[in-house]
């Protein structure tokens, strides 16, 4: 299986209307123990804890989510279902309300959900373009994403490895710093980070996003190669 995280969060969206809560539950905890998880991870994991009758979970699950994204309304509303069902009224009450409030229109000119769904719709249409050899296409797509919801970490991540491999380095690393600075432990992007810079000949700044990223994940062998490729280079 591709265990690119918004493949898993596919992945473990088709098993949970499949009625597999349980194996959805397996793959996004796969996702949240490594760091990866986006909003979108959390809701439907929420979800599917909900599904097993783990209510409290699922509601830590919907809190994370909301941490991630505070203007998610399906994770808002999830969680005053879930806060219902577990007698607290008056908060599920608040919650309901607070996602009312999320259907106004917003600096993006669209109400919230609107707003997050062309974002992803964006992002839909930037891999059937990378499928069909359009790179330059998927690259203008989750550009519109990201304008759209700029705090889908996943999708900017997805954007910035692109830019990596048109050898647009200064929007690569511009993207990726932004990226670490919101979400520290998304792993992959720290290690993307000093790629990028090692390519744009800052190898202190290089070693300084490997070394943190080892720090998070000592044994990952991709970390220790790029360090020993430092060092082989002087840096």
């Amino acid at each position: 299986m591709d265990a690119r995280p918004d493949h898993l969060v596919k992945s473990a969206r088709e098993r949970l209307d499949a009625g597999d809560a349980y194996g959805a539950i397996h793959l996004l905890k796969e996702l949240v123990a490594k760091g990866e998880a986006f909003a979108d991870a959390y809701n439907i994991l929420g979800l599917a804890y909900a599904m097993v009758g783990q209510k409290e979970e699922g509601l830590a699950a919907f809190d994370r989510a909301l941490k991630l994204n505070a203007r998610y309304v399906d994770a808002l509303l999830n969680r005053a279902v879930t806060l219902s069902d577990l007698g607290r009224a008056d908060e599920a009450v608040a919650a309901f309300a607070q996602a009312q409030t999320l259907g106004a229109v917003d600096h993006t000119g669209f109400s919230a959900p609107i707003a997050s769904r062309l974002a992803n719709l964006h992002a839909e249409l930037a891999e059937a373009y990378l499928e069909g050899g359009g790179r330059g296409d998927a690259i203008r797509q989750l550009e519109a994403a990201a304008t759209l919801r700029p705090e889908f970490v996943d999708l900017r991540y997805r954007l910035a490895r692109l830019y990596l491999d048109e050898g647009k380095l200064e929007p690569a690393l511009g993207e990726l710093e932004s990226i670490v600075a919101r979400r520290p432990g998304f792993l992959d992007a720290g290690i993307a980070l000093g790629m990028a810079r090692y390519l744009v000949k800052d190898l202190a700044g290089a070693r300084r996003a490997w070394e943190d990223a080892k720090r998070r994940a000592p044994d990952d062998p991709r970390i220790t190669a790029y360090l020993a490729l430092l060092k082989r280079v002087g840096g």
